[in-house]
């Protein structure tokens, strides 16, 4: 079978309602909006969330909390993933978004301890948790910390960030 030779079951498309057209079809005149009121008027209804003039769920439930503007948000890798490269590889987070381990290189790449590490291997990233560094140094290998990129220029946080600094 061919792309060009699919069909579609028969029966499991049904032909849409013409609505108003004509009194016979029993779909005519308001086409089945009823008589008068907001919802038979073309652009009638209410916006998403309205209760009818009661105060929404929406208002009703308590906020808490805030986003902080300086988060800063890692992509993850294991030390496992890392047995895929040859003995004596440097690792560098280019590498891993070349090999496709890391997806996005959000704000700089942390290594953590999940797995076990066969190959003595050279990693820098950003940040390491404890158990990644015992097994890199275990199997024989070196940690680099890198230096965490700054906010971007032109950003709210990279302003703020100026002046907390000052």
């Amino acid at each position: 079978m061919k792309l060009h030779e699919l069909r579609k079951p028969a029966g499991s498309t049904k032909a849409p309602k013409r609505k108003g057209r004509g009194r016979a079809t029993g779909q005519g005149k308001t086409a089945g909006r009823g008589m008068n009121g907001q919802n038979s008027r073309s652009g009638g209804g209410t916006r998403p969330g309205f209760e009818g003039g009661q105060m929404p769920l929406y208002r009703r439930i308590p906020k808490r909390g805030f986003t902080n503007i300086w988060k800063k948000e890692y992509a993850i890798v294991n030390v496992g993933d890392l047995n895929r490269f040859e003995d004596g590889s440097v690792i560098t987070p280019e590498l891993l978004l070349k090999y496709r381990i890391v997806r996005k290189p959000l704000d700089g790449v942390k290594i953590l301890g999940e797995g076990s590490l066969e190959k003595k291997l050279t990693v820098k990233a950003h940040k390491f948790s404890k158990s990644a560094l015992e097994k890199i140094e275990a199997a024989g290998g070196k940690a680099e910390e890198l230096e965490v990129p700054a906010a971007k220029e032109g950003t709210e946080a990279a302003g703020k960030a100026e002046v907390v600094s000052v």
